[in-house]
């Protein structure tokens, strides 16, 4: 899952999406530096990210990119399920993706302090490019996973990934709605026992 579906997984607590969001950046036991409501954002994106990686449904996704992608066939299988994610968000959130967007980086910007630096460094871009929104179409899609693929010195070559979404952009798309479902309850029973 990448930064959309871990934001939305979290509910309605704004520090928890804080916590999952920036989760990536925290490593072992410094999630104890924070506070509890971001301590169970940090360890629930922890949870959901051990659950996808071993659930067939997100491994047969990936089975299509391994030759091409290796190691980073994970990565952009993320960035695919957040595409059907911002895609279809009438169907998982009430509130219009723009709008939940823009509060979420209020809420970020409101809470700064609490950030670690890497979170900090990486706002400003994901403001500017309106990441959550810009994931809804292929082409804003392409343009960060393009991003994505400078960062590796293009030894990733996400730059050409758009080209199976678009090939295989039903199978993908359906996977994604059954591995959602799923995720969803995971995410929910997650949350009640942190």
């Amino acid at each position: 899952m990448n930064f959309l579906a871990h934001i939305h997984l979290s509910g309605e607590n704004e520090f928890i999406k804080i916590g999952n969001f920036m989760a990536d950046g925290v490593r072992g036991k410094q999630y104890e530096n924070f506070p509890p409501a971001i301590q169970k954002g940090i360890l629930l994106h922890r949870a959901i990210d051990t659950y996808t990686d071993a659930h067939p449904i997100f491994r047969q996704s990936t089975k299509r990119l391994h030759s091409r992608y290796h190691h980073y066939a994970g990565v952009i299988v993320d960035m695919y399920y957040d595409h059907f994610l911002a895609k279809n968000w009438p169907d998982y959130h009430p509130e219009n993706l723009d709008l939940y967007a823009n509060t979420f980086y209020q809420s970020l910007l409101d809470n700064h302090s609490l950030l670690t630096t890497k979170t900090q460094n990486v706002l400003p871009y994901m403001m500017e490019y309106n990441w959550l929104v810009s994931y809804e179409s292929i082409s804003g899609l392409e343009r960060i996973l393009t991003q994505m693929d400078h960062r590796t010195k293009n030894q990733s070559l996400m730059r050409f990934a758009t080209e199976e979404l678009i090939t295989y952009y039903d199978e993908y798309e359906t996977e994604f709605s059954l591995f959602y479902d799923e995720v969803q309850l995971f995410s929910k029973d997650k949350l009640a026992q942190l």
